[in-house]
């Protein structure tokens, strides 16, 4: 089998080597708690798409850092008044996709909101209060320079945990049966937000982003996706006189780093091809989460569409109904 990271038996034992800060679980239970304060002021506003399953509405709220955050959310037009939710993330620079794209979801009885990440392609807010930095390299240092509590993927992770909150206290939503998933940089979300979130009772990744800095660092991978690793040290510290301190802030939006924290039962996909999001990056994920998992590995396939991997994730989450 061709490698373009470990052998498998190494990957299957492999647990990251980016710094988890000494103060991890405090930062994140400090912030967690103050978004539960927030007055997120969420609003459904009817979006007109003909359909016979679902009643459509972009659902707006307030953000940490006073942003405006959006997401689709989509109710099937006949429930029981308590319906199992999905929370979905999207990729990259991407955004929430079509309400259309969700309604296999809604027909089989699910309550669906698809967020759109600030800074990206969607209908957020691009930035909250506090957030700087040059977003031509990308947008993973954002805020790095600021000091922890202004990452701008601290943000966008408790965008999730607010999202799940809002969600859940649907009168139409059974919060004891909540999903979530995504891909890449969704995949990254879906674990963040179920790391986050104790009530997160399923999840899937695909090929989960956001993961192991260090590694992907190391490997010289910092490209694509993770190339503002890489462009941030060529413009900001080029004697790299700043690295531990910069690989220890990346440790707060470290993934593999919040994977203990899930309670939920989780299913996961990786490529073991996979260039822009290293397959160890990937099991250092999987090796940390405690909770009931199953990993699908596909030895031929990369970071891209991978066939009867959206079946296998639908099958998944109908335990929830």
């Amino acid at each position: 089998m061709p490698i373009v990271d470990m052998p498998l038996e190494k990957l299957k034992e492999y647990k990251g080597i980016n710094p988890k800060p000494s103060d991890f679980e405090e930062y994140w239970d400090n912030n967690i708690a103050l978004a539960d304060k927030l007055d997120t002021n969420a609003q459904m506003i009817p979006y007109e798409f003909k359909n016979p399953i679902a009643d459509c509405y972009d659902l707006y709220f307030t953000g940490t850092g006073n942003a405006k955050v959006h997401a689709k959310l989509l109710i099937p037009k006949k429930n029981n008044g308590k319906c199992p939710a999905l929370l979905n993330f999207h990729g990259y620079h991407g955004r929430s996709s079509d309400f259309v794209d969700y309604l296999g979801y809604v027909a089989a009885g699910f309550v669906v909101a698809a967020l759109d990440c600030r800074g990206q392609g969607g209908l957020s807010q691009e930035l909250g209060e506090g957030v700087t930095g040059d977003c031509m390299i990308g947008l993973l240092h954002m805020g790095i320079d600021a000091g922890k509590e202004n990452l701008l993927f601290k943000h966008v992770f408790l965008d999730t945990y607010l999202l799940s909150k809002i969600v859940k206290n649907l009168p139409c939503v059974d919060k004891t049966r909540i999903g979530a998933y995504g891909g890449s940089q969704g995949g990254a979300l879906t674990v963040a937000c179920s790391a986050l979130d104790p009530d997160i009772k399923m999840l899937s990744p695909d090929y989960p982003f956001l993961s192991d800095y260090k590694r992907v660092w190391e490997m010289d991978l910092a490209k694509a996706a993770y190339s503002s690793i890489t462009e941030y040290f060529r413009r900001y510290d080029s004697e790299h006189k700043r690295e531990d301190e910069i690989f220890n802030l990346f440790g707060y939006i470290d993934v593999h780093n919040l994977a203990p924290r899930i309670k939920g039962k989780m299913l996961m996909f990786t490529g073991l091809m996979d260039t822009i999001c290293p397959p160890s990056t990937q099991f250092a994920i999987y090796n940390n989460v405690t909770s009931e998992k199953s990993h699908v590995i596909f030895p031929d396939y990369g970071h891209e569409g991978i066939p009867y991997m959206a079946q296998k994730k639908y099958e998944f989450m109908t335990e929830l109904l």
